[in-house]
C-alpha cells in the first residue's frame, strides 16, 4: 500500500459573522484579490478591509479577475504584490478570483518562473516564504479555499489548465454564508453542481480513500437537500450555510482524490466555448457517471445514501428542478452551434484526453470514449458508432 498525504486547511472558520475571523490574522499588509464587482457592491470588500485595517493591518486591492483567469491576469496581480509586499493575501470572491490569487502568490514569491514552469503537477516550489493566504469564498462550488488546484486559462490556444500543488492549500478559510447569499438563482445553481461533480468524481476516483469518501458522500446529500431550496429561495440562510459547508466538504475530498472526465471535459469545452464551468459540469455529469459505472461499483453508495435507484437520472432529475438545460446543443449560454461544436471536437477530445483530471478517473478511457462523451452530451443521447 503506498504512502498517502491528506491535506487541508489549518483553519476552517464556518458560519453566521465567520468574516470577523480576518481581525485576528497578524501582520503588517495585506493583499485582497476579488473579482468582478459584486463583493464591492454588496460591501463585503469594504468590510473585509475595515476589519483588516482595525487589525493595524495596510491593505491594497488587486480587482477584475475575469470569470475565466488568464496567465496575463496572474502576472499582472503578481507584480501588484511584488510591488506592496503583502505578508497575507486575503482572495474574497468566487472561484475564479481564489484561482488566481493563488497562482498570483506563487509568482509573487517566485517572480523567476514561468506559467510553464507550473503547469505540470506537483512542480510548484515552496510557498510562505512572503506571505500566507486566506479564502473568502463568495459561491458554493469550486471549493478552491480549501483545495490544491488553480484553474488558469491560456488565453492564446483556448486552454484551461488546472495547476496542482498542495502548496496551494490556503493557510485559512472562511465560509460566511452571507457571500453566497447574494448569488442569482442561476449562479446557485450552476455552483451548486459544481459540487456535486466535485464529490460524485472524488468518490470514484482511483485515488480515493476511506480518508475521502465520508466528505464526499456527507456532500453529496447535503447538496441533494439543500441545493434545490438555496436555488428556490436565496435567502434561505439555512440552505445557504449547508451548501456553502457541502461545497468546503466536497474539497477536502477532491483536493485529496482528485477528479475524472466531467472536469477534464468540462474544463476543455469551456476553454473553447467559454461555458459556465459549473453548467458544464452539470450537463456532462450524467453521461459520464452512465459510461464510469462500466468501471465502478462505488456509485452505488452515493445511491443508498440519496435512497434512488440511478444516480445519473437523478442528477438529471435535480438539472431539471435547476432550470439546467439537458444538452449543449439546448443551452444559450453562448453560442454551442453544430458547426462550431464538430470543427473543434477531435482537438477537444484529445486535450481532454490529456487533462491531469482523467488520470483518476475509473477505467482507462480513450480518445474515442472522450469524444462520444461529448457527442452524447451535445446531442442529448448516445450516437452509434
Amino acid at each position: 500500500m503506498a504512502v498517502m498525504n491528506y491535506s487541508v486547511p489549518r483553519t476552517i472558520v464556518y458560519g453566521e459573522k465567520a468574516l470577523d475571523k480576518l481581525g485576528e490574522l497578524e501582520g503588517k499588509k495585506a493583499m485582497l484579490v476579488t473579482g468582478g464587482s459584486s463583493m464591492k457592491r454588496f460591501g463585503f470588500l469594504d468590510q473585509a478591509k475595515n476589519i483588516l485595517e482595525k487589525a493595524g493591518m495596510k491593505t491594497a486591492v488587486i480587482d477584475g479577475v475575469e470569470p475565466n483567469p488568464s496567465v496575463k491576469t496572474v502576472k499582472k496581480g503578481a507584480e501588484a504584490m511584488i510591488a506592496f509586499q503583502p505578508d497575507w493575501i486575503v482572495a474574497i470572491g468566487g472561484g475564479s478570483a481564489l484561482d488566481a490569487a493563488k497562482v498570483m502568490w506563487c509568482f509573487y514569491e517566485h517572480p523567476e518562473l514561468t506559467f510553464e514552469d507550473i503547469v505540470t503537477p506537483l512542480t510548484m516550489p515552496k510557498l510562505r516564504t512572503k506571505a500566507r493566504f486566506a479564502a473568502i469564498p463568495s459561491t458554493s462550488g469550486t471549493a478552491s479555499e480549501i483545495t490544491a488546484f488553480s484553474v488558469i486559462t491560456d488565453t492564446d490556444n483556448h486552454i484551461k489548465y488546472p495547476l496542482v500543488s498542495p502548496e496551494m492549500v490556503p493557510d485559512l478559510a472562511i465560509l460566511d454564508p452571507a457571500l453566497p447569499a447574494k448569488m442569482p438563482a442561476h449562479i446557485t445553481a450552476n455552483t451548486g453542481m459544481d459540487v456535486m461533480a466535485h464529490a460524485t468524481e472524488a468518490l470514484v476516483s482511483t485515488a480515493s480513500t476511506s480518508f475521502t469518501d465520508p466528505y464526499a458522500l456527507e456532500a453529496i446529500t447535503l447538496v441533494a437537500e439543500w441545493l434545490p431550496k438555496a436555488y428556490k429561495n436565496g435567502n434561505d440562510m439555512e440552505a445557504r450555510y449547508h451548501m456553502h459547508n457541502a461545497s468546503t466538504l466536497a474539497g477536502m475530498a477532491f483536493t485529496n482524490a482528485s477528479l475524472g472526465l466531467v472536469h477534464s471535459l468540462a474544463h476543455k469545452i469551456g476553454g473553447e466555448f467559454g461555458v459556465t464551468h459549473g453548467l458544464a459540469n452539470a450537463i456532462l455529469m450524467p453521461w459520464i457517471i452512465e459510461f464510469n459505472k462500466k468501471s465502478t461499483d462505488k456509485y452505488v453508495l452515493a445511491e443508498k445514501a440519496l435512497k434512488v435507484d440511478n444516480l445519473e437520472n437523478e442528477i438529471r432529475r435535480l438539472n431539471k428542478v435547476l432550470d439546467i438545460p439537458s444538452s449543449f446543443a439546448s443551452c444559450n449560454e453562448v453560442d454551442f452551434s453544430e458547426e462550431k461544436f464538430k470543427a473543434v471536437l477531435d482537438r477537444m477530445s484529445e486535450n481532454a484526453y490529456n487533462d491531469p483530471c482523467t488520470l483518476t478517473n475509473p477505467g482507462a478511457p480513450s480518445i474515442a470514449d472522450v469524444k462520444a462523451i461529448y457527442q452524447a452530451a451535445y446531442y442529448g443521447e448516445w450516437k452509434k458508432a
